[in-house]
């Protein structure tokens, strides 16, 4: 929010300067954005007059203008200004004028000057000229009353700061220059001139009628008829200028009436043409399907869930959002029917952005207005157009339902609460007096504590504690008292049997992965994608296409590939760790599981003139993730399986201490290409309790007898996996088995098209003794004999 720092000086004016008055609204949680000011620095420029206008002799674009505002003669001036003709008041920039320095940072000095050959004594300037505006299509012309000759910081009062606050959401009480007023006048301890209107009386009987039919979300409106005012009036320079510095564009005396009660009240408005109004105004909820064309010539079909400002011809604005273009003031209203109401928040929050529209009123009815201020706030509309545009004003009209109104809220402060709470004392009288500036009243009081009634327009404080809050923000964070915190710690405890996720992530950037980072809710289509169960959909998503929690790491992984191979990166390595998502046993329930996902694509090495350039494969893959899962001595096992996302013929599960873990494979082709992924991508995903558990480690002594090694070679169907070999003759070789690996697999020529050989070397050794031949040729033999029983494999 944006306003004039005279503005508020009217109201409040503690003997602090700019900055002071600065820091104490940021140090009590006001916290303010910028300041600069209304106009740049200039000298000599005074309120000018236009009195004549002739053509240029030698240029069809200048004219020769006689200007009053120089001295008791006229003074010659050739200006190039579209708008410069006779009668119009402007700023004059005489000789000698200084004005705001240009792009190279050097004052521009007005001279005496000739322009095509005509003599020029001066400038007529615009708003940009003097950086005290945006436009710069012509003159900046002044008010007819603009006094002739004064000088035009002193006219303007230019010499003024605008200051830009940025509030948070649960002060929605500071959204105007009463409530900022009475935060500065309690930091200073200075009264506020409060903004106090006599009811306006009303002059006429007419008035229109109004109903409430939407419950709580609208419980008070107000309204009043407003009958033959002029528009055609100018909206008086004070306002214009108070609005111009809050960076409201004035538009008409009516919307610049209705504007300027926001800014000083914080009670949005609006204005509808009487004679546009049919029947009477019904407050509702829209009706699936209506449409309404709003002020800024959008036409918006509505949801059923938006609250409407209705007549008999249909919806006629969206309340504390945007008015309709079918009821709007124009320059041939004669009669109004000014309206303030009071929405509750939960019915306007999120209504603007789900249309794609944000408006003053939206930002504040969202937050919470004070609905004790309906009624001030007509008064003083209704006394601000009667003063510019004229016009007998009708009776206020109130529609209510009382029992859906806030109810007034009390809360109790211990004195205790006090010094526990924000570790120092307050003198009690100190804590009445801020809090009672603070707009709360004081309703009882003991030796223990205070009860203190809660302002309409503060929703923020419910509890004790927003006391103490309170009491901290306007005695000053900056004067609490600095102690040392003493809080027995207690060290965690680091389990053996689970490795650091900082052990594996490590890991994986030392093999040359990188860590990404993704959202947990993602695109419904790319989910379905991945995964034919129903996602978990939120309620209020970001965006369409972030509605639907993520039940598996990898679309995030390989939106990120898509990412980084639109931006020429070919070899990419990524691993993400994070919880998933998928809906429990029970409804409504949703379990989160913690999972380590990783990614490879593109070439096995770097760029190198050593390397013939050779894509990734599976087994890079597998090799990586072994490593990991090697961690902690865990028995790993892979095994063929079938997955949606996942090449059928490239995909394995994943299987640490015998329980399933997740899976291994690569990107299923169809899902590839759909998704514009060239070359073959390397996926995985388990469980990251899996990938942490590890085995406490206890000492076994070393042998100091021989190794004694025998090779198999064994002939078996192709639909055998090594794996169901190796625990086959793990269980058939003895406990003095020490090593199982696989060196070859070969399938060819020799050998049936429906088997392949592959071949083991086992490794033998007795703890305490050398082993004798023959235990080692009855152990191969129980091998052998266990894989011909079991898989019908033959030695080659």
């Amino acid at each position: 929010m944006k306003f004039s720092e005279k503005w508020l000086r009217e109201l409040v004016n503690p003997k602090v300067t700019t900055q002071e008055l600065v820091d104490q609204l940021t140090m009590a949680g006001l916290e303010v954005d910028g300041v600069e000011n209304v106009a740049g620095d200039f000298t000599g420029v005074v309120v000018g007059e236009i009195l004549s206008t002739e053509q240029h002799p030698d240029a069809d674009k200048l004219r020769v203008c006689q200007v009053a505002g120089g001295g008791d003669q006229l003074l010659q001036v050739v200006c190039g200004a579209p708008n410069a003709r006779p009668g119009i008041k402007i700023p004059f920039a005489l000789i000698g004028a200084e004005l705001p320095p240009g792009d190279d940072g050097k004052k521009f000095k007005i001279k005496k000057a000739k322009l095509r050959g005509v003599e020029s004594n001066g400038m007529l300037c615009a708003q940009t000229e003097l950086q005290a505006g945006d436009d710069d299509a012509g003159l900046w012309e002044l008010a007819d009353d603009a006094p002739v000759g004064e000088d035009l910081r002193t006219y303007l009062g230019l010499d003024d700061n605008v200051i830009e606050v940025d509030l948070t959401p649960n002060r929605s009480d500071c959204f105007s220059l009463r409530g900022l007023a009475r935060e500065v006048g309690v930091l200073n301890r200075e009264d506020v001139k409060h903004v106090d209107t006599a009811p306006v009386k009303a002059v006429a009987s007419d008035s229109f009628p109004v109903s409430l039919s939407a419950g709580e979300a609208c419980s008070r409106y107000i309204g009043r008829v407003i009958r033959n005012v002029d528009i055609s009036k100018p909206t008086p320079l004070w306002m214009q200028e108070k609005l111009r510095r809050s960076d409201v564009r004035s538009i008409d005396p009516v919307v610049d009436v209705t504007n300027y009660v926001l800014l000083e009240l914080g009670q949005p408005m609006h204005a509808f043409d009487l004679e546009k109004l049919k029947g009477g105004i019904n407050v509702r909820l829209a009706s699936s399907g209506e449409k309404i064309s709003l002020l800024d010539g959008q036409e918006i079909e509505l949801n059923n869930d938006t609250l409407l400002i209705t007549d008999e011809s249909g919806p006629i604005a969206m309340a504390g959002i945007m008015g309709g273009s079918s009821t709007a003031v124009s320059e041939e209203t004669k009669d109004i029917f000014l309206e303030s109401a009071f929405f509750h928040p939960v019915a306007i929050a999120g209504k603007a952005r789900s249309y794609g529209l944000h408006t003053d009123s939206s930002h504040r009815f969202e937050r919470g207005v004070d609905y004790d201020l309906c009624k001030l706030a007509i008064e003083r509309a209704t006394e601000l157009l009667i003063e510019i545009v004229g016009g007998t004003a009708g009776p206020v009209i109130c529609e209510e339902l009382a029992d859906k109104l806030p109810e007034e809220k009390t809360v109790v402060l211990n004195k205790g609460k006090i010094e526990s709470g924000l570790g120092f004392a307050i003198p009690d009288n100190d804590v009445v007096e801020i809090l009672t500036r603070l707009g709360l009243t004081l309703q009882t009081s003991d030796k223990d504590s205070w009860s203190f009634k809660v302002p309409s327009y503060r929703f923020d404080i419910d509890i004790e504690q927003d006391l103490l809050e309170e009491l901290a923000r306007i005695y000053g964070y900056n004067n609490l008292p600095t102690t040392d915190m003493r809080i027995p710690a207690l060290l965690p405890v680091k389990s053996e049997a689970e490795t650091p996720v900082e052990v594996v992530t490590s890991m994986l950037v030392a093999r040359g992965y990188q860590e990404a980072i993704t959202y947990s809710f993602i695109d419904p289509k790319l989910h379905k994608l991945f995964d034919d169960g129903e996602g978990i959909a939120l309620l209020n998503p970001i965006s369409a296409d972030m509605s639907v929690m993520r039940t598996s790491l990898l679309p995030g992984l390989v939106s990120t590939l898509q990412y980084n191979l639109n931006r020429q990166q070919q070899r990419v390595r990524l691993y993400e760790h994070g919880l998933k998502f998928v809906p429990g046993k029970k409804e409504g329930e949703t379990e989160q599981t913690p999972m380590l996902a990783g990614l490879i694509y593109g070439s096995r090495y770097p760029v190198s003139w050593a390397e013939k350039g050779q894509d990734v494969d599976f087994f890079d893959l597998k090799g990586d993730l072994e490593a990991i899962l090697a961690i902690g001595g865990k028995e790993v096992r892979f095994e063929a399986a079938q997955c949606k996302s996942l090449h059928p013929g490239q995909t394995a599960n994943v299987y640490v201490d015998g329980v399933f873990a997740g899976y291994i494979g690569a990107l299923h082709p169809q899902l590839a290409k759909s998704l514009d992924i060239v070359k073959p991508a390397y996926v995985f995903e388990v469980d990251l309790k899996a990938v942490i558990k590890s085995k406490i480690p206890s000492f076994a002594p070393l042998s100091k007898f021989p190794e004694v090694n025998r090779d198999l070679a064994l002939v078996v169907d192709k639909q055998v996996s090594s794996a169901q070999l190796q625990a086959e003759i793990a269980l058939g070789a003895g406990s003095y088995l020490k090593k199982l690996k696989v060196f070859d697999v070969y399938s060819g020529e020799g050998i049936d098209p429906q088997r392949k050989s592959v071949a083991f070397s086992l490794t033998f050794q007795h703890p305490s003794r050398t082993l004798k031949e023959e235990e080692i040729s009855e152990a191969v033999q129980s091998v052998v004999t266990r894989l011909e029983d079991e898989f019908n494999a033959s030695l080659r």
